[in-house]
């Protein structure tokens, strides 16, 4: 279950930014801040960021960044941790624009970047024609500021995927992402389905594009994953999107006679 703690008229926004931040407390107005110095360069936007259970004072930050920040911003609280995925998936719902922007809402992600995005899918569609496919354009992490451990189990965890996925996208757990609402939430929902929307969004006709960006160390804190819990996990995670790979079956476009 979820709660909305504030709600602004719809004023047909064109993209929705969408963070999902569980207890960053610490980190949460300065990306806010950041992201503010970029929206006035981006098309009609709305931002929604999902408070994914929270026990520190994550939601007052946020309250404070709306009033003094970004009048625009619409919260929206889960009472309980429901995870990564399951806060994405609230936030799309809720979003009234037809193109969707994702970062993280600890300081790693440069939001300077979905300008980039959305220039790659301007160009996308100026030599395709707007009516082919819609592109999923994924942030690649060139050089990661993290641990070596966390380098060294995402390489491999990325070679695993590949091989088996052949999603062709080096970087598939970017936060960065510009994909179309109506495509995500097309797909089948589990938890984790964020780290392999490369794979299932080309399974349903999305072109990839890959486009460089910039990863910086977190402002505060520390991940809330660790590598044994991410490898576990991943691995049942990539079986099941294998089984998806192989079944899904997207439907033509309808046309009647």
């Amino acid at each position: 279950m979820t709660s909305t703690l504030t709600a602004s008229k719809p004023h047909n926004p064109l993209l929705a930014v969408v963070i999902t931040v569980f207890n960053e407390s610490d980190n949460i107005l300065p990306v806010c801040e950041e992201l503010c110095t970029v929206l006035t360069d981006l098309p009609p936007a709305e931002v929604i960021i999902v408070d994914d259970g929270s026990t520190d004072t994550t939601q007052q930050k946020l309250l404070e960044a709306k009033v003094h920040l970004l009048p625009q911003l619409r919260i929206i609280v889960h009472p309980t941790r429901m995870g990564k995925s399951a806060a994405l998936r609230s936030a799309i719902r809720a979003a009234h624009a037809p193109w969707i922007a994702t970062m993280d809402g600890d300081g790693q992600d440069n939001p300077a970047f979905i300008q980039t995005m959305l220039a790659a899918r301007h160009t996308y569609e100026t030599t395709h024609g707007v009516k082919s496919p819609a592109p999923l354009i994924v942030g690649v992490r060139r050089k990661r500021r993290d641990s070596f451990s966390r380098r060294f189990a995402t390489r491999l965890a990325n070679t695993l995927r590949q091989h088996l996925l052949h999603d062709h996208c080096p970087d598939t757990g970017g936060p960065l992402k510009l994909f179309q609402r109506d495509l995500f939430l097309t797909l089948p929902h589990f938890e984790g389905l964020h780290r392999f929307l490369p794979a299932l969004m080309q399974s349903y006709g999305a072109p990839l594009i890959c486009i460089e960006t910039q990863h910086r160390a977190r402002l505060h804190g520390h991940s809330k994953y660790n590598n044994m819990n991410r490898a576990l996990v991943g691995i049942f995670d990539l079986l099941g999107v294998l089984w998806l790979q192989k079944r899904t079956r997207p439907l033509p476009p309808l046309s009647e006679r």
